[in-house]
């Protein structure tokens, strides 16, 4: 095991990204309307001009990526420190601008720095996997990815445990993600910078490749949904179910489902197969979705039986999509991140869907955070945070069907836990 990567250091660091990933969606743009009143309108215009230019960035984060491949080290370093600057600034530090113009600039110091650790992270990993064997991909994949999960249970109910105990909830976060993103990139020391014999491929041995863009549009259609459901957790929780102080709880009942669920949906597709596992889960997220579409005021438990089996389903999609990816990387693009940094761009395309999309017309349906709503906007919410997840993963599901992967093969010896 000294040749191979280092699983717990994986599973740590892939919880730091994880961290300054969606619960940016879920906690900024409530923080920012509620205490310095900006406007989602505002906000969901920021957050999709900020992907508009990681449609320019992520490429040239890739290329700087192969670039100072012999200097990983240090880059990941100066790349955690740009990661967790952008985090004190977004949420310790009270805006010395308009705050409309702070949360762009702290947060494109959070993108910029996430973009290019996740993708010298990911490729890395591929890299690494092909030294494993059979499976290789995916016992890493179960690793990295139940660790990411555990770092958003933690960053989804750190705020509302501190908020509880009458601190100031949000800059004790940002201080407490700092040290952590420090500490992850300093416990994956040994693995940055490593099997450098690996020949640098570029975007188009990617784009070619037609198995590579069905991956990469199943990426988009797959992820939409978590974005979706991110953007509008808070709002839907405190006003259709109208159960305020519910959130922090279900947030952590959804990501820890996920958490439990991922290393079981990796044992599975290890026996079964990656791509029939992972249809199943989207059968699962689908009918859950669904079910979230029958929900008023007050059905918090019911609710809470769709958390669980949403956050099970999401499970599947983040650790198996990605090791199917990588194991397409590995045979096409051995050093991958040409192929991750597309990845990032599509994951974020998501995002900047979900904020062009549903925070603007949510203003203009009425929404107001924290108010009375009329039913037009409750309704709206509902079908946005419900109805439009289902459509999506539909279309997940069906390219999914249609493209051919190479799974891993019944029997293949997994991982320890």
């Amino acid at each position: 095991m000294s040749d191979g990567p280092r699983f717990p250091a994986h599973a740590a660091f892939g919880g730091v990204l994880s961290a300054a990933g969606l619960p940016i969606y879920i906690h900024a743009p409530k923080v920012y309307a509620d205490e310095y009143g900006v406007s989602l309108a505002a906000m969901g215009t920021v957050l999709f001009v900020l992907r508009l230019f990681d449609v320019i960035q992520d490429p040239l984060l890739g290329r700087l990526a192969e670039a100072v491949r012999r200097r990983q080290g240090l880059a990941v370093a100066i790349g955690t420190l740009v990661l967790a600057a952008g985090m004190i600034g977004l949420f310790a530090i009270a805006p010395p601008i308009p705050a409309i113009w702070w949360f762009a600039l702290t947060l494109t110091l959070v993108f910029s720095g996430f973009s290019f650790l996740t993708i010298t992270f990911y490729a890395r990993g591929v890299v690494l996997a092909g030294g494993l064997g059979e499976g290789g991909h995916v016992r890493l994949a179960r690793w990295r990815e139940t660790g990411a999960l555990t770092g958003v249970c933690l960053a989804a109910i750190l705020p509302s445990v501190l908020q509880e105990a009458g601190l100031p909830a949000f800059p004790i976060f940002a201080l407490v993600f700092a040290a952590a993103s420090l500490a992850a990139a300093w416990m994956m020391r040994g693995d940055w910078g490593r099997s450098l014999e690996v020949a640098p491929a570029g975007f188009r041995a990617v784009l070619r490749d037609a198995t590579a863009r069905r991956l990469l549009l199943i990426a988009f259609a797959n992820a939409a949904p978590v974005a979706v459901t991110s953007s509008l957790f808070l709002f839907f929780v405190e006003s259709r179910l109208q159960a305020p102080g519910w959130e922090g709880p279900l947030l952590v009942l959804f990501f820890l489902s996920a958490a439990l669920a991922a290393p079981i949906w990796g044992r599975i597709a290890l026996a079964r197969g990656e791509r029939g596992t992972l249809m199943a889960a989207m059968v699962l997220a689908i009918l859950s979705f669904g079910g979230a579409l029958t929900l008023g005021a007050g059905d918090v438990a019911l609710f809470a039986l769709i958390c669980i089996a949403s956050g099970a389903a999401t499970g599947a999609d983040l650790t198996l999509l990605p090791a199917i990816f990588a194991g397409r990387m590995a045979k096409i693009a051995p050093s991958a991140t040409g192929g991750f940094a597309l990845w990032s761009f599509v994951q974020k395309l998501t995002l900047a869907f979900a904020a062009i999309a549903l925070l603007p017309l949510l203003d203009a349906l009425g929404f107001e955070s924290g108010a009375e709503n009329p039913e037009r906007a409750l309704i709206g919410l509902t079908l946005l945070y419900a109805a439009l997840p289902c459509g999506l993963k539909l279309v997940a599901l069906a390219v999914l069907a249609v493209t051919p992967t190479r799974d891993a093969p019944r029997g293949a010896a997994a991982e320890p836990s």
